[in-house]
Parts: C-alpha cells; structure tokens; sequence
C-alpha cells in the first residue's frame, strides 16, 4: 500500500472537479492492506469514507477523517458451464474496462452498461443501471471486510437489499462494509435488451444484433449525450428518475399526453427525471459555473469554477421548480459528503 496521505486534494478524486482536502487519504490494493490499515493508529479516526472513482459524489468541503480507495484488481474465472461463467472481480477494477473484457470474451448481459464511470466495487453500492439493466441481475454474491470487527463477510444477492439506485452497503452498511471482491454470473447465450432509448434504431444500422454491437451502440449514445468529466466537471445523472403512482401518471397525462414513463411494477411507472427538468425551463440553465447541460438537462456539470455550493444551489432551485409544477420530489443520484 503507498503511504498514508495527509491534507491531500481531492480535486482528482471526483469528476465534478472541485478542490476539497482530505485530513487521511489510503489506497489498499489488497484484502491484508485493508485489515493493516484498520488495525493501525488510524483505526479509529472518524469518519470513514469508501471510495471509488469519485464519479457520483459531491465534495461538499474538507473532507476531516479518513478516505479508503480500495484497489485491489484482478479478474478471475471460478465457474464455468455450458450457459454461464462466474467472474471474481477486484473491486478496484474500472467498471467499463470491465465490461469491454466480458464483450470481448462474448459473457453477455452486461454490455447495457457500457460507458458508466466508476468501478467494480462501486456498482452494486449504487446498484448501477441503464437502458433496461441493473447490475443487481449479474451479480451473484459480494466480498466486503466489516470496517469495525475486521471481518470477512460474503453477502449474497438476495441479501444485499437492492433496489433502484440503492442497496445494503448504501443505507444500513454505508461506509462499514469495504467491498473487496465481486462476483458476477453472465450468460454466454445472451437474451438482448435493446427496447430502451434508441438502441433498437441505432442497431438497425448494424448486419445483426449482438454484444459487441450493443456495447458499440451504447457508448456512441453516452458519448453523444454526456459530457466527458475529463472536459466538463459532472458526476453523470444527479438526479433519480422518480417512481410514482399510476393515479400520479394519468394526472400529469391529462396536461402532457406525451409523457415519457416505464413500467416499474404493476402498480408504478418510472418517469423521465430529465423530461421532468426541461418541462419546467431549466435546460442550459446556470448558477455562477454550475449548469443543466445543454444535451442533457438531468446533468449538472462544471463549467470550470463551480463551487459545491453553486451546485447545490441550482440542483435545490430545479428541486423546487419540478415539486411546485408537478408535486414530486426529485432525489439525488448523487451522493453528497
């Protein structure tokens, strides 16, 4: 494990780009790292802080305590048959290189997630999804070390309280539970979902329908739709795309007979976070240098000198703006520190 940092920027550490200091700053790259860390006489600052990437987080200033980037990486076959293989992946692997390895070797049902900041690790916090896939799907069990009594606990899929953007290690494991490995089961006869956004359209142009050509769809769309976090300060989507009742839906149908929804269970539907901003004018819309961007108004980005506060300002003005128009409450995708 490199040393210990102290006092160290966090500019590089979050994709909005803002300058925050962390008081201790460590980068485990193994299970025994982790445990040494723990054990040591920063054992028992607080608080605790597990990070990946930094791609959906808002520094809202200093951070006093101590951030763990895990980064153990490695990508191991442990089962393989005839339908399926199970990967062990370190969670300090980048989730789309990832993603590019199981194309390439044709382990289908991940590839709708092509293109998503972040890492291993930090997927099944988030539980991670796009264009008709959550990665709750695909994974069959997670490896964590509890933070407090050290030890190694496998947490299986039906135990890990997913849900839409959430799960265990979010709420009631937040910042205890440090996810060393995780294992994922894909298939290697993929069933395709190509129904959501335009990936259907855009595979019309494509001999056949297949993995790499999704995975080849999928990013062309990001990349048409999202700003580079290398070129533009943003964490991806801030915002949840709200899940309401099927009375709220026919309600707003009778102002806007076009509004976008998804089915979310037989008696919810999930609407367009995004349809829900423009609607009420604040597309391209800035304060100071935090912005809607122009392709995508559920983005806020960073035009260069954003402060955390001008961020949160605007995301609590287009919160108001949607709850005064429409009555609901617009959530953070984005965690706030």
């Amino acid at each position: 494990m490199k040393e210990v940092g102290e006092n160290i920027s966090l500019k590089s550490y979050n994709t909005f780009g803002l300058d925050a200091y962390a008081k201790y700053f460590a980068e485990p790259c193994s299970k025994n790292e982790i445990k040494d860390l723990l054990q040591s006489h920063l054992k028992d600052i607080q608080p605790k802080l597990i990070l990946g990437e930094g791609s959906n987080i808002l520094f809202n200033g200093d951070f006093n305590g101590l951030i763990i980037k895990p980064s153990i990486k490695g990508i191991e076959i442990i089962k393989d048959t005839s339908e399926q293989v199970y990967l062990r992946v370190g969670s300090g692997e980048n989730w789309d290189g990832f993603v590019q390895f199981c194309v390439e070797n044709n382990y289908g049902g991940i590839e709708n997630l092509s293109f998503i900041p972040g890492t291993v690790g930090a997927s099944p916090v988030q539980n991670i999804g796009a264009y008709g896939v959550e990665v709750k799907d695909l994974i069959d069990s997670v490896e964590t070390i509890d933070s407090k009594t050290l030890e190694t606990k496998i947490f299986h899929a039906n135990e890990c309280q997913f849900g839409y953007r959430t799960s265990l290690f979010k709420e009631t494991l937040k910042n205890r539970s440090i996810i060393t490995m995780v294992v994922f089961r894909l298939e290697k006869e993929p069933r395709f979902v190509t129904h959501y956004g335009s990936i259907g359209k855009e595979l019309d142009k494509y001999p056949e329908t297949n993995i790499k050509n999704i995975r080849e769809v999928v990013v062309k769309i990001r990349k048409q739709k999202l700003p580079d976090p290398k070129e533009l300060g943003n964490a991806g989507s801030f915002f949840k795309n709200p899940v309401v009742s099927l009375e709220t839906l026919e309600y707003i149908k009778k102002f806007y007979p076009k509004v976008p929804y998804w089915e979310s269970d037989s008696e919810k539907v999930k609407l367009s976070a995004a349809w829900l901003i423009e609607t009420c004018q604040w597309k391209s819309k800035k304060i100071g240098d935090a912005g809607t961007y122009r392709k995508q108004p559920l983005v806020i980005v960073n035009y260069g000198h954003a402060s955390a506060n001008d961020i949160l300002t605007l995301a609590g003005k287009i919160q108001k703006a949607v709850k005064n128009h429409f009555a609901i409450q617009l959530e953070p995708e984005v965690n706030i520190i």
